[in-house]
Formats: C-alpha cells, structure tokens, sequence
C-alpha cells in the first residue's frame, strides 16, 4: 500500500526538493500527490511542477485580507480562521467547502510542513486529528529552543555571543503551541564562532534536506503498521 503525501510550502522549496528527489530514487516510503503553498510566486511550485506532482494549489492568507485594513484586528482575525478552515477543509476535502470530497481526489495520509511559514491554528489540527491524518513541520533549531520565526539567525547569534555551543534541525509532530510538538528526529549542528551567519545558515540547511527525507520516513513507517 502507497502512503500519500501532502507538502507544504511557502517559499524556494529546497526541503521539497530533497522529498521529490528521495521518492525519485526510491528512499521515500511514500508518494507526493499534492503540494500546497502560501505564496502564489513560491519556487517550491515550480519545482512541483518540474516533478511532475498531479495536484499543486496556492492557499494564500493575503487574499484573504484584500481590502481590510491592519487596523481592523478584529475583521482580519475572522478572516484567519477562515482561512484556517478552508485549508483544513482542502486539505481533507480537496476543497474548501468541505461538504463532500473532489472528484478523483487523494485524502493526504501524512502532511509535512516543509518551509511552511503560517501558523497552523486548532481550526485546522483539530480537524485533521479527527481524520486520523499526521501532520510533522521541520524547524531549524533543537527542541526547545529558538521556536517561531529566524530560528537560525537566534541560534547563530546566541552561539557568538557563547550562550550555547550547538545548534540544530528537528522533525517534530504539530500541535498548536508552535514548535512544541513532539520530536521524531533530531541533528545537532556544532556552533562555531568563526562561522558566518551565511556559512551557519548553509549548514543547517544541508541536515535539513537529509532530516527531512528520514523524519518523513519514520512517521510513514509507523503509520504504514497502523493501517
């Protein structure tokens, strides 16, 4: 039985690529039906593209907030819920509806956030819980440490400023407290003074494409003894 993927991205798409790369070769335990990203301009579509992938959609929360200014907090936040249900709903459904599922359409067994950049509320885990579908994000930074946003520029400059000696990448499982979810694999990364920001930065992105092909693999192994 194949497993089928969901992929989330919202920008260039190299942890994507390291995932179609892997299934091309054979060392993904599963198959990329869809890719949704965040950014109607993401290169990860085009890569999407490249590779063939039969469902590629943008669900973009700037359209969403066409029209209702910053100041009206309380309009933008009802925009994001819906936002947030619509995606669920697409992602159970193939549509944001959510009445019945898309014609020919492949239920996700496992969605990996990969460079996903929103958070992703109860409105859309709950649902997906219910579904019995997991869904795994990958962090630049070790468990516990650095969560939310410019994880690897905290990492770096807290490793310059001796704080900490070793930064890192995880797989973790998603709950609503953003990035303190379970972790299935972690990589240590050595902090080392002399490095760049830039030369920190490629590095992790490195074990990032190694960790995101394993920690996709562990969970469609443990879900591949459940069905």
């Amino acid at each position: 039985m194949t497993l089928n993927i969901t992929v989330l991205i919202s920008g260039s798409g190299t942890n994507l690529q390291a995932l179609i790369d892997a299934e091309k070769s054979g060392n993904l335990s599963g198959h990329i039906t869809q890719v949704i990203s965040s950014n109607v301009d993401a290169y990860g579509i085009t890569r999407a593209k490249d590779a063939g992938i039969s469902l590629i959609k943008s669900h973009t929360l700037k359209s969403y907030y066409k029209g209702i200014p910053k100041e009206q907090t309380e309009q933008r936040r009802l925009k994001r819920e819906q936002f947030n249900r619509d995606l669920s709903n697409l992602l159970i459904y193939g549509n944001i509806e959510g009445t019945k599922l898309t014609e020919n359409y492949i239920k996700p067994d496992l969605i990996v956030c990969a460079g996903w950049m929103l958070i992703l509320s109860p409105a859309v885990l709950i649902p997906l819980e219910k579904e019995g579908i997991t869904i795994i994000n990958l962090h630049p930074a070790l468990p516990g440490a650095f969560e939310g946003t410019h994880a690897i520029d905290r990492a770096w400059k807290a490793g310059q400023e001796g704080q900490i000696s070793k930064g890192g990448v995880m797989i973790h499982r998603v709950i609503t407290e953003v990035d303190k979810g379970a972790p299935i694999l972690v990589k240590e990364i050595e902090l080392i003074k002399s490095d760049t920001l830039e030369q920190y930065e490629d590095k992790v992105h490195k074990v990032e494409h190694v960790a995101i092909v394993e920690g996709t693999n562990l969970i469609l192994q443990e879900i591949a003894k459940q069905v």
